[in-house]
C-alpha cells in the first residue's frame, strides 16, 4: 500500500454499496490497536488520516458482518464513519474515521489520570446512548451492538463519542443465543445463553455509565476471570452504588442493570433520561 497523490473530500459509505479502495492509495503507519481479529493501524488515504482495521482473511465472517452493519449506520454522528474496504493478499481491511483521542477506556484508566468534568462524563454517555438508540431504531431491521464497552467508544477531540467495533452486531430479528461481548459489560441473559433483545445493550450502557462516574474498571474487586465475573452478574451482583450520587442517576442505574430485561428502559427512553441530567448539570454551571 502507498499514498495516493489525490486530494478529495470523503464521505461514509451507504448501505447500498461498498466502496472498494485501491490498496495503492493507502499509506500504512503505526499500529494503534490489537485484537483477536488482527490490528488497527493509523494511515493516510487521499490526504486524510484514517484508521485501517486489518482482519485476517480466515476471519471472513467477522469482516463481512462488520462491513455490512457499519455500512448501514456509519452516517450517524456518534458512530464511527466507514469510508470503504481494501482487499490485500493476506488481509481484508476496513478504512474508517481516525479518532485521535483514542478510546474512552484509555481516558478513564490511564496514568497519570486525565482530568474531566461531570458535564463531560454525562455528555459522553449521552452521546453513546444516542448512537445505540439509533441502532435500535433502524428499519426494516433494527440492530443490536452486543459488545458495548468503553474500549469500543472512541473520542474525537476529547468531546465527540464514536461507537466502533461492529463485528458482533446483529439484526434484532435474528435469534440470538451466542455469548458475544465482553464479560465485565455483558448482560446476564447473554451469558445464560437465553434469547435476548436490544435490552442487553441497555445493560452494557449502564455499566459504562457507572465506569465513567466511578472511574473504576467494572467488577475490579473480583478475580480477573471471565467466568467469575459472569457468574457474579448472573447471581445479581452489580457495581456498588456511588457515594453522593444524585438520586436520578441512581434510579437510572438500578433500572438499567435489572436482571429482568423487561424492567430496563428502552435506549430511546435512556436518551431522554440522561439528556435531562445533562441539561440540569449545564444549567447549574451557567
Amino acid at each position: 500500500m502507498s499514498q495516493s497523490s489525490k486530494q478529495s473530500s470523503v464521505a461514509p459509505v451507504s448501505e447500498m454499496s461498498t466502496h472498494w479502495i485501491n490498496p495503492l492509495e493507502i499509506t500504512l503507519e503505526e499500529v494503534v490497536g490489537h485484537g483477536s481479529y488482527g490490528v488497527v493501524r493509523r494511515g493516510l488515504w487521499r490526504g486524510h488520516e484514517v484508521a485501517i482495521k486489518e482482519i485476517k482473511r480466515n476471519d471472513k465472517e467477522a469482516f463481512e458482518t462488520e462491513l455490512k452493519q457499519l455500512s448501514r449506520v456509519s452516517t450517524h454522528p456518534n458512530i464511527i464513519s466507514l469510508f470503504g474496504a481494501v482487499r490485500d493478499k493476506e488481509t481484508v481491511s476496513l478504512v474508517m474515521e481516525f479518532a485521535k483521542g483514542g478510546s474512552l477506556y484509555k481516558v478513564l484508566h490511564s496514568e497519570p489520570p486525565v482530568l474531566y468534568s461531570l458535564s463531560e462524563a454525562i455528555s459522553w454517555v449521552h452521546q453513546c446512548a444516542s448512537g445505540v438508540a439509533y441502532l435500535h431504531s433502524m428499519r426494516p431491521k433494527a440492530m443490536i451492538h452486543r459488545d458495548l464497552k468503553s474500549q469500543n467508544l472512541l473520542l474525537v477531540n476529547g468531546r465527540a463519542v464514536k461507537i466502533c467495533d461492529f463485528g458482533t452486531a446483529c439484526d434484532i430479528r435474528t435469534i440470538m443465543t451466542n455469548n458475544k461481548g465482553s464479560s465485565r459489560w455483558m448482560a446476564p441473559e447473554v451469558f445464560e445463553g437465553k434469547k435476548y433483545t436490544e435490552k442487553c445493550d441497555v445493560y452494557s450502557w449502564v455499566i459504562i455509565l457507572w465506569e465513567v462516574l466511578a472511574r473504576r474498571i467494572p467488577f475490579d474487586w473480583l478475580e480477573n476471570v471471565d467466568l467469575v465475573i459472569l457468574l457474579a452478574a448472573h447471581r445479581g451482583k452489580r457495581p456498588p452504588l456511588l457515594h453522593n450520587c444524585p438520586q436520578v442517576i441512581e434510579n437510572i442505574m438500578t433500572k438499567c442493570w435489572s436482571k429482568d430485561p423487561a424492567v430496563r428502559p428502552s435506549m430511546a427512553e435512556v436518551v431522554g433520561l440522561i439528556g435531562m441530567v445533562a441539561q440540569e448539570i449545564n444549567d447549574a454551571n451557567v
